[in-house]
């Protein structure tokens, strides 16, 4: 009989052992295995953004490479049309706005974020400053022309949010895609456009130069708040098709390492460093005017790449303009796959 107990604990304790070795072999399966594609392509509709500054690291300090990746990246006009390059078949893998993914989600293409990048879309509003006097509030923008990234870019449907909450229909303005960089700044110091949605570091740029003046600003928590009732809302994120994910899981992985990296990196970065490590031509004529810019860009980063039900929510509501997109039949579940996150922060 006592045998037979020794017997049965020692067969106990080995099937507890094989049990934790099996959680964490599983638990390792992605990070160690090597990815199934090396050489990826990556969609982004302005690189230089702030918006996109996890990726600029991520490429700059060399992560790719360390996880077994040489990452092409190809840089856009805007959003909208780095979601064409990923349904068409030229990139991999983008990165971009959520409300991208949900709308697709709303056509049936199954597309779905892997990591956040941002916390709150950091776009902002402004107006020519020659309008000041003219222009009070959104609903004033009411057959004007407004510069945007690209047209059916994120900050072409923040616009649109704004407009019809001041009970003004998108088509009662025009809209024309100014690019994200010195195309845009251009465009509004030459007249052509009489406002614009865009991000830093172009609207530092034309806030130093007294080019504009601020009507909506998401930048801050403060700011998110007193616009849409939250203080986060998943706006730039690493999404793919369904299809990639399921045919390449290793390669998802290793991409995703590398930006819980970046992402790593940028909640213990100065200004100083970003602007050293990030390339020349992103920082323009004026790195005090960049530095600064960072500054306030810096708390928006996501923390460590997870989307919450929350954020979810807010972003969704943003979509609330567009009466094609019913918000009730989206299944927030099915836009955002957390498992690589996950096991990216288990191992880094």
């Amino acid at each position: 009989m006592k045998s037979s107990s020794h017997f049965r604990k020692f067969i106990f304790r080995l099937g507890l052992m094989l049990a934790v070795l099996s959680v964490t072999l599983t638990g390792n399966a992605f990070a160690n295995d090597e990815p199934e594609k090396k050489d990826i392509t990556l969609s982004v509709g302005g690189a230089p953004l702030f918006y996109y500054l996890p990726l600029a690291i991520a490429s700059q300090k060399g992560f790719f490479k360390e996880e077994g990746l040489d990452v092409k990246v190809v840089d856009l006009k805007g959003g909208s049309q780095s979601l064409q390059a990923l349904l068409g078949g030229s990139a991999d893998v983008t990165t971009g706005a959520y409300d991208q993914v949900i709308r697709m989600h709303s056509k049936g293409q199954d597309v779905r974020a892997v990591l956040e990048l941002d916390r709150y879309p950091a776009i902002v509003l402004a107006v020519r400053a020659d309008l000041k006097d003219k222009v009070k509030k959104v609903g004033d923008l009411k057959g004007m022309k407004i510069g945007v990234t690209a047209p059916g870019s994120s900050t072409n449907n923040f616009l649109n949010y704004l407009l019809d909450k001041d009970g003004v229909k998108p088509d009662e303005v025009s809209v024309i895609g100014t690019g994200a960089g010195a195309t845009a700044i251009a465009a509004m110091k030459r007249g052509e456009i009489d406002a614009i949605v865009n991000l830093d570091p172009v609207i530092s740029t034309l806030m130093h130069d007294n080019s504009v003046f601020i009507l909506v600003d998401t930048r801050t928590e403060a700011d998110m708040e007193k616009i849409f009732g939250t203080r986060t809302m998943s706006s730039g994120v690493l999404y793919t098709k369904k299809d990639f994910i399921d045919n390449y899981p290793n390669t998802v992985q290793h991409i995703t390492n590398a930006f819980v990296k970046a992402l790593k990196w940028l909640q213990t970065a100065t200004p100083d460093d970003v602007a050293n490590a990030v390339p020349p031509e992103y920082i323009g004529n004026n790195r005090e005017v960049y530095l600064e810019a960072v500054k306030n860009s810096l708390p928006s980063y996501s923390h460590d790449g997870m989307i919450s039900r929350g954020s979810q929510e807010a972003t969704l509501k943003l979509l609330s303009y567009d009466k094609t997109i019913d918000g009730n039949k989206i299944d927030l579940s099915q836009t955002f796959d957390d498992r690589f996150v996950k096991r990216a922060l288990e191992n880094h």
